[in-house]
Parts: C-alpha cells; sequence; structure tokens
C-alpha cells in the first residue's frame, strides 16, 4: 500500500518467515539463546546449500527470513531434521519434501566467504517488550524517537574500528507480540514501569557486521557469526537490516565474542 517513491528502496526479491518451534517446550535458562540455538541445525545447513537468509531475533522467539524462489532448497535441506508447516488459512499444514520437489535446486561448489569486519561500539542496550494495551501509553515518545531524535549523518569516521557510539533502534509488531531494542540512554525517556525485561535487566553489547551494505544474494554472513558463539555457549540476538547485521551479545561476554570473531576471521584468511 505504500506509494511508489524516490525516497523508498526496495530489494527486488520477496521473502517468506520461518519459525522454529521445540515441540512447544522453552529452552532452559542456561542454555544459549538466540541465533545460537538454530546456528548448527538451520543456519549452518541453508548457507552450506548456498541460501541467503536474513534474521530477526525478537524479545519472544526468532525468525529466519528465507527468498520464496529458495523455498524448495529450504525444504529439502531442513527436512531432514525437523517437521516444516506451512500456515493455509490459518492452519498449520504439513510440508512434504514431494510438495515442493520440482525446481529442486542442486548445491553450488562452495565458494570462499567474504570476510566482512567487524565493529563493536560501547553502546550499551536493552532488549525490552511493551504489553500491547499500554503501547498507546508511549506512542508520543515511540514517535519521536523514530522520526525526530537527532541521528549522527553517515561519515567516515563511523567505519572505524574505534567506532565509540552507534545509533540503533529496533521496534517490531509480530501477531500482537512487541519486541523493541534500545539503546540504555534512550530507556531513561520512556515511562520504566511499561517497559518489560528480563528478571536480570541485563545489558547487551553489539557487534555490527559489514563495512558497507551486505546486499542480499551473499550467504554465510550470519552462519560466520552464529557459529563460533554457538560453539562457545554465547547468548546472542541477531537482527538484519537492509544495510547491516547486528548481533547482540551480553555485555559481560563481549571481549570474549570479539576475540572468538577476530580468531575465526585470522583462520579463515
Amino acid at each position: 500500500e505504500l506509494p511508489p517513491s524516490e525516497f523508498m528502496q526496495v530489494a527486488d526479491s520477496t521473502w517468506l518467515v520461518l519459525s522454529v518451534v521445540s515441540n512447544g517446550r522453552e529452552p532452559s535458562g542456561c542454555q544459549a539463546t538466540g541465533v545460537t540455538k538454530i546456528a548448527r541445525s538451520v543456519i549452518a545447513p541453508l548457507a552450506e546449500h548456498h541460501v541467503s537468509v536474513l534474521m530477526l531475533s525478537t524479545y519472544q522467539t526468532d525468525f529466519i527470513l528465507v527468498r520464496e524462489r529458495d523455498l524448495p532448497v529450504v525444504i529439502h535441506t531442513l527436512a531432514g531434521e525437523f517437521d516444516i508447516y506451512k500456515e493455509d488459512s490459518g492452519e498449520c499444514v504439513p510440508v512434504t519434501c514431494d510438495d515442493v520437489s520440482n525446481g529442486f535446486l542442486k548445491p553450488k561448489p562452495a565458494a570462499s566467504p567474504t570476510l566482512h569486519p567487524v565493529l563493536s561500539p560501547q553502546t550499551r542496550f536493552c532488549v525490552l517488550t511493551v504489553a500491547p494495551d499500554t503501547l498507546p501509553a508511549i506512542a508520543t515518545m515511540l514517535i519521536d524517537v523514530l522520526f525526530y531524535s537527532h541521528s549522527p549523518p553517515w561519515d567516515a569516521a563511523t567505519s572505524s574500528q574505534d567506532l565509540d557510539s552507534i545509533t540503533f533502534f529496533s521496534f517490531s509488531l509480530i501477531e500482537g507480540y512487541i519486541s523493541i531494542v534500545m539503546d540504555a540512554e534512550t530507556q531513561k525517556r520512556f515511562p520504566s514501569d511499561l517497559l518489560l525485561t528480563s528478571s536480570t535487566g541485563e545489558l547487551w553489547r553489539m557487534v555490527r557486521i559489514g563495512g558497507q551494505p551486505l546486499g542480499f544474494d551473499e550467504c554465510g554472513i550470519v552462519a560466520q557469526i552464529a557459529e563460533p558463539l554457538a560453539a562457545a555457549d554465547i547468548s546472542a540476538y541477531y537482527i538484519s537490516t537492509f544495510n547491516f547485521d547486528h548481533a547482540l551479545v551480553p555485555e559481560e561476554g563481549i571481549a570474549e565474542v570479539i576475540q572468538l570473531l577476530q580468531q575465526r576471521q585470522e583462520s579463515s584468511r
């Protein structure tokens, strides 16, 4: 419904959303959460079959977006480990490999993955949710943060390894569930009694992947970040955007994360 405009850039692919459910069971508190839960079982196999993905972690769960044209490869790749369902008129209907076998693409020869720079700003972030019925109480503040808060212009300095801070605010509304990622300073502008977070109230640090817009054709970017974190049992929320990818990790683990990713990059050279 959005009118065509010179101000709006749209990727040429249509994407489908996948969500992974473990028989309705919640993960235990000692397990890694976020993208690391599905790194080995979903993200790595898709990367091996040259499927480009966008990741969206939210307060409630995680979503994987794949291009519609890649659906046959996705289902053939994941059917061995997962029961796969599609939504049909509001009902979940089982999908079998036979349903999508027409047009199945064979994996391409493996190519050396691009080593993208990883930046770690000093900004501390919060992962929050809001009860839907209280959303009107913070609507004005949300609009101010989204559209009117000052955003520093992009310049070459922001691409340096000495990045001190980053402007980042993520708001998602999915099936009535609200998820917000904001920096700790912005959180102070909201009524504290309306923002819901975990009982520990942890703060998160970010690693941003890419020194320039990543595009949508390259595969394996999420896997390069998620696999070493999963191996170290480090929780991470991962948010892919139009220009860059962002992984949020617990503040106390940021030094270990940077070390792991640097080691991964050095071993890939």
